[in-house]
């Protein structure tokens, strides 16, 4: 749409649209059109339309369609191919253009506490893609204080394990959510079975998160008490991740990760013990209301953008909400309507967006 006028920008390439192209290139991608168009955000009738639109100015058919499955013809086949390149490189260059137009390009420092896994360093790399322009320097941050670097400045945003009830702090996308483990010694009793209770860790001296961590935050992965009460031995106290690791694996305590940790800190002398009785460990972006910036914004589109298009059975982005009220107030949240209507338009709304930042019609 164009921003002053209301009208719709339409954007042709050889007398093709390039909603046509994108909406060709997704569903060679699913071959399904009900998940073509989730991803889309259209409806499966405006997908078929757009093909035919497609299929009737280029002269030939691109999908063979039954009643229970969608193939690419041989020309389509050849036509993906052709295009999913050309396709990137125009896209990458609107984004060079809105980047430099906005202010995107720089440093981006994003923190992280223990490890940045391949979630995170997925979505590093497609920030990076659409703004060429801009780096992101990760930071490790001390689980001993997973809010200070934002405080301090120290870092622009952070991914964070939940719950985070910190005034002046927004709680962005849920990119995460992953089961319990307890990681003990493999000479802990616990470290031959299956699953453990959460119950049961009132019998484990569990090691516990140095300061300045708030507590209720700390009880994530140190709980001082079990759901029913029951108290949980101390261990020694640690300020880092690989400090509790190593005292892990001198069987000197355990103490609760998410599933994904086992897969990046997998080590022969320690075991990941699933946990039963206990909430997921959930996985956000956060960030500073004071710290709102053109590339900051870049950089949670493109997570949204990222979650969005995970395969179904991923936990999807919910719009970000405020983690704690306070005095100056965080900044009115993304929803996920207005996030998903960004979204929708792939490279035509880029190009839509651009022209209408510039007051000039296509």
């Amino acid at each position: 749409m164009d921003g002053r006028s209301g009208r719709r920008v339409e954007v042709a390439v050889g007398g093709v649209e390039i909603r046509e192209l994108e909406c060709f290139l997704v569903l060679s991608e699913e071959l399904h059109f009900g998940r073509a168009a989730e991803r889309l955000y259209v409806s499966q009738s405006r997908v078929s339309q757009l093909v035919r639109s497609l299929e009737e100015r280029v002269g030939a058919r691109m999908f063979e369609r039954t009643s229970r499955r969608v193939r690419l013809t041989p020309l389509g086949e050849r036509f993906a191919e052709e295009l999913r390149p050309a396709y990137a490189s125009l896209r990458h260059a609107v984004e060079r253009v809105r980047s430099a137009a906005r202010g995107v390009a720089g440093v981006l420092r994003v923190g992280f506490l223990g490890t940045s896994d391949q979630e995170v360093m997925e979505i590093v790399g497609i920030f990076q893609e659409r703004h060429p322009d801009s780096e992101v320097v990760t930071v490790e941050m001390p689980i001993s204080d997973p809010f200070g670097p934002l405080r301090r400045g120290e870092v622009d945003a952070a991914f964070v394990c939940g719950p985070v009830e910190e005034p002046g702090l927004v709680l962005g996308p849920r990119v995460n959510s992953e089961p319990q483990t307890l990681a003990v010694s493999t000479r802990h009793p616990f470290a031959r079975r299956a699953s453990v209770a959460a119950e049961e860790l009132a019998g484990c001296p569990v090691i516990r998160i140095a300061g300045p961590a708030p507590r209720y935050w700390r009880e994530l992965l140190s709980p001082s008490v079990t759901p029913a009460g029951r108290p949980v031995p101390d261990g020694p106290a640690a300020s880092t991740m690989q400090e509790a690791l190593s005292m892990i694996a001198a069987n000197r305590g355990g103490m609760l990760f998410c599933a994904l940790t086992e897969d990046y800190h997998h080590r022969p002398d320690i075991v990941f013990v699933p946990v039963e009785g206990l909430p997921d460990s959930v996985l956000s972006l956060i960030w500073h209301h004071d710290n709102e910036t053109a590339r900051l914004a870049a950089f949670r589109q493109v997570t949204a953008d990222h979650l969005r298009g995970r395969p179904a059975g991923r936990v999807p982005e919910r719009p970000p909400a405020p983690a704690a009220a306070s005095s100056a107030g965080p900044p009115a949240p993304v929803t996920a309507s207005s996030a998903g209507r960004r979204a929708a338009g792939g490279l035509a709304g880029a190009l839509a967006g651009h022209v209408a930042a510039s007051g000039r019609g296509v």
